[in-house]
């Protein structure tokens, strides 16, 4: 829901809310609107019977500072709430100590990432052995959610076993345009290959009609 006023995000949801499970509210926004993008995300999706919002901060710091941001976002009560995996266990661990009632979700190598620049940022690669490495040290730690590429996420649900949300973006529907994408894949290959949930951002928002186009990609999925 990265949109650029809350009347297009509320718009945006009403549209697709009878299609998703769940919507994303990311950085954009949140750092925009705040706690009020949650609020009027719920609102737009209760005449389609509600649904879970995704609050993807991405947050990498101290786990005291981790600990306390998780706190101030409680009251929100997001059903996922996103940190990146490289922040390491005890930070993951302060994570989910803070929100127990929320899907502390890892995030393992962003998909604008491709081996050449984790080769040049010094991550050892490649990268489906690093998003491996990192989601099983974050479910150690607490997470209980993981983002993957749909390009790692069959080694990923192998290493970390049936009861971890497993969540994709990355995904573009056939002939879409991959944007800033470099590991992608089609939502069928991605719930074919075991993701749970599918991160749809342009395809969608960008689509002459949102809703539409949502709807489209369930009924292929279905």
């Amino acid at each position: 829901m990265d949109a650029p006023s809350l009347t297009v995000l509320s718009a945006w949801v009403a549209a697709v809310a009878d299609a998703v499970s769940t919507v994303k509210v990311g950085l954009e926004v949140f750092c925009r609107d705040g706690g009020a993008a949650v609020h009027a995300a719920r609102l737009a999706a209760e005449p389609a019977g509600g649904v879970d919002v995704f609050l993807d901060l991405k947050l990498h710091d101290i786990p005291a500072t981790v600990r306390g941001a998780c706190l101030a976002v409680a009251a929100l009560e997001p059903a996922y709430l996103t940190v990146h995996a490289a922040g390491g266990a005890e930070m993951i661990a302060a994570a989910a100590e803070a929100l127990p009632q929320t899907r502390i979700t890892a995030v393992t190598v962003l998909t604008s990432l491709d081996d050449r620049v984790l080769e040049s940022i010094g991550m050892a690669g490649p990268s489906e052995a690093a998003a491996v490495r990192l989601a099983i040290l974050a479910v150690g730690a607490g997470a209980r959610a993981i983002v993957c590429s749909p390009q790692e996420v069959a080694a990923i649900r192998a290493a970390v076993g049936p009861d971890v949300t497993l969540i994709t973006p990355g995904v573009r529907p056939a002939g879409a345009s991959l944007d800033d994408q470099r590991r992608v894949a089609t939502p069928a290959r991605a719930i074919a290959d075991g993701a749970d949930l599918l991160v749809i951002g342009r395809p969608i928002t960008g689509a002459t009609d949102p809703g539409a186009a949502a709807r489209a990609i369930a009924r292929e999925l279905a």
